[in-house]
C-alpha cells in the first residue's frame, strides 16, 4: 500500500498507518514532508523548546531527536505500535516513509484516507517539512530531487 501524506493530520495518519502495519500490510509513505501539524504556529514552536533538552552531566545520554520528516514520522509511527513485542517489531520492518516520491513509487496510485484529511484553507496548520526546518534539517527542496 503506498499512502501519500500530503494535507493529512500526521498524527491521524500515523495511527492509520500503524493499524494496517499491525494487520500485516506492506506501507510506504510518502511525501512525509507534507503531513500537516494542526494549531498554531506559536504553539507549535513552544512545543520545540523539548526538543533542547539536554543532559548536563553526560552529553551521551541525552535524548535523541529526529530532525529529517522521515525518520520523524518513523518514530510517530513507532509509538503506536506494541515495538517491544514481536507483532510489532515486524510491524516497523514492514513500514517505509519517503521525503517526495522516490522513482519506484512515481505513476502507482497513491491512496489517501479521507478521515485524516486536513482542509488548510484558513486554518492554522504547520506541515512536518516547516517543523522540521523549524529544528534544524537542512535537507528542505533538494532532498526529493535526490532520491
Amino acid at each position: 500500500m503506498v499512502v501519500d501524506a500530503s494535507n493529512l493530520v500526521a498524527g491521524r495518519l500515523s495511527s492509520i498507518v500503524a493499524k494496517n502495519l499491525l494487520e500485516g500490510r506492506r506501507v510506504a509513505v510518502i511525501n512525509a514532508e507534507k503531513a500537516v501539524f494542526t494549531g498554531t504556529r506559536r504553539k507549535l514552536e513552544e512545543r520545540l523548546e523539548f526538543f533542547e533538552v539536554k543532559s548536563r552531566i553526560n552529553p551521551k545520554h541525552t535524548p535523541r531527536h529526529y530532525r529529517r520528516p522521515d525518520t520523524f514520522f518513523r518514530r510517530m509511527v513507532r509509538g503506536m505500535l506494541p515495538r517491544r513485542k514481536p507483532s510489532g517489531a515486524e510491524a516497523m520492518k514492514r513500514l517505509r516513509v519517503y521525503v517526495g516520491v522516490p522513482e519506484a513509487y512515481r505513476g502507482k496510485g497513491a491512496t489517501s484516507f479521507k478521515e485524516a484529511e486536513y482542509d488548510t484553507a484558513g486554518r492554522k496548520h504547520m506541515t512536518l517539512g516547516e517543523l522540521c526546518a523549524a529544528m534544524g534539517w537542512r535537507g528542505g527542496a533538494g532532498e526529493a530531487e535526490k532520491r
